[in-house]
């Protein structure tokens, strides 16, 4: 019997880091994957391959649009399309085998299969070779991750990945369309959209609320909407699939329904995107063998150390409830570990970044503005502008904004929200401070480097506890 298994269909940033860390601290540790190649969605089909496309794409722009401003003179600017995927696949073959790497390295066992629960102390695989295996084991955790949700058969518009296609067909279309409509304004339809505008496809976003991301602070959000719309990206909002006709290269035919009105209409288009959020990957797992059942939605119930009804089994990652992020995971997966090991483990939920890889980028942690007053909470807030930063007016970059909110009698930092270059990066100050109980003031008062953008989040953390000196 081992120590610890983490049970997977996809290894994931969630199950590849707990196996590690629970084989650094000693503890024998076995990885199922039913893929046959490590890193789950993030890495083969999610995280990496599109942020691949972003940088490509972004690099694409700032040729076609930027370069003559800088004074760079070029010819004409093209796309090799072929190439750009395959890089695309450089990149995320060279990380997956980064992890196969580290596995042997911290001696954790690889089974390459579909590990599925024979009983509550037994993962039964069904080796990709041929073949099954029993292992046995003291804890189990389950981090299986997740997969894109799609419009219900009826509607016509089933996924065949390549018409309509989901994320993971969006990041292996052999062409570039002239036309793709996504349906679905968040993070993922918003990203993969981006990509193919820059390609030149004329791309049309169906959004049911009034806005894009409705989760964002609504300040930050209909700046980022502003600049998108700059762009070329073109939006239907309070709009609903209602059905459609999938003519593959002829076309694909959606129709649609005002969500205020209802009144009917339709949108032809090259390619479909489907882009509607994610729902767990349990199915399959057998979890009634381990006394274990899913919720409604698919998801594991635990408790606060990822713990679930049955106490030597963990669920972790996108299989529980919270954001469906991979550092969230990975979060998760070593504090399991340390729980198992009784050290204890802790994830802060109020402090887990989420960014948006467009360009702008968006970032935000905490709070938004919006959850702050239906919580009758007394804040302040500070905006600070990107056109106000001598860094980012030097590099031609100034779109976008970074905004701090806190505690109006504590001064301590509540939210953070940017949206522009570098959004991602700069975060990770306002996350390090709210992780620790940092106020807008440690960071005011704390020196920043001339000229960089950081100084904008020092200037906006200066606008919440008294005024900035360059705005």
């Amino acid at each position: 019997m081992v120590s610890c298994i983490t049970c997977l269909l996809h290894i994931g940033a969630t199950g590849y880091v707990a196996a590690i860390k629970a084989a650094q601290k000693g503890l024998k540790t076995v990885c199922i994957e039913k893929r046959g190649t490590l890193g789950g969605t993030c890495l083969n089909v999610g995280c990496i391959p599109s942020k691949a496309l972003l940088n490509a794409t972004h690099k694409l722009h700032e040729a076609q649009h930027k370069f003559k401003g800088y004074g760079i003179i070029t010819g004409p600017v093209s796309v090799d399309f072929k190439q750009l995927m395959k890089t695309k696949e450089t990149a995320v073959t060279g990380l997956t085998g980064g992890i196969e790497f580290l596995f042997k390295k911290n001696k954790v066992d690889y089974v390459k299969g579909w590990g599925k629960f024979h009983d509550k102390n037994t993962v039964a695989v069904d080796l990709n070779g041929g073949g099954t295996e029993q292992i046995k084991a003291k804890n189990i955790i389950i981090a299986t991750g997740s997969e894109p949700n799609s419009l219900p058969a009826s509607t016509g518009l089933a996924l065949d990945e390549k018409w309509v296609v989901s994320s993971t067909g969006a990041l292996s279309l052999d062409h570039i369309p002239k036309r793709m409509v996504v349906v679905g304004g968040g993070v993922i339809g918003l990203e993969m959209g981006s990509v193919y505008q820059r390609l030149g496809t004329d791309v049309t976003v169906v959004q049911h609320t009034d806005r894009i991301c409705p989760f964002l602070d609504v300040e930050i959000g209909k700046n980022f909407q502003m600049l998108l719309k700059k762009q070329g990206l073109k939006f239907l909002f309070n709009t609903k699939v209602k059905s459609g006709v999938n003519n593959k290269e002829k076309g694909v035919l959606i129709n649609l329904e005002d969500a205020v009105t209802g009144a009917p209409s339709n949108i032809e288009t090259d390619v479909a995107l489907i882009s509607i959020g994610r729902k767990a990957y349990t199915a399959g797992l057998q979890l009634d063998k381990a006394g274990l059942k899913t919720t409604e939605r698919g998801l594991i119930d635990t408790n606060k150390t990822w713990q679930t009804s049955v106490p030597h089994i963990y669920a972790i990652g996108d299989v529980i409830a919270g954001p469906m992020l991979a550092h969230k995971s990975e979060e998760e997966g070593i504090a399991a570990v340390e729980h198992i090991l009784g050290e204890g483990g802790h994830v802060n939920y109020d402090a887990i970044p989420a960014v948006i890889y467009t360009d702008p980028e968006v970032a935000s942690v905490g709070k938004t503005e919006e959850e702050l007053k239906a919580a009758g909470v007394k804040y302040k807030k500070g905006v600070f502008p990107f056109q106000a930063n001598s860094r980012a007016r030097t590099n031609m970059d100034s779109e976008g904004m970074i905004k701090v909110l806190t505690d109006a009698t504590t001064d301590k930092i509540l939210g953070c929200h940017i949206v522009g270059t570098s959004a991602g990066e700069l975060l990770a100050e306002g996350v390090l401070a709210m992780e620790y109980g940092g106020s807008a003031e440690d960071i005011g008062r704390t020196c920043h480097s001339h000229p960089t953008l950081s100084e904008a989040f020092k200037e906006a953390c200066m606008a919440a506890y008294d005024k900035p000196i360059h705005f």
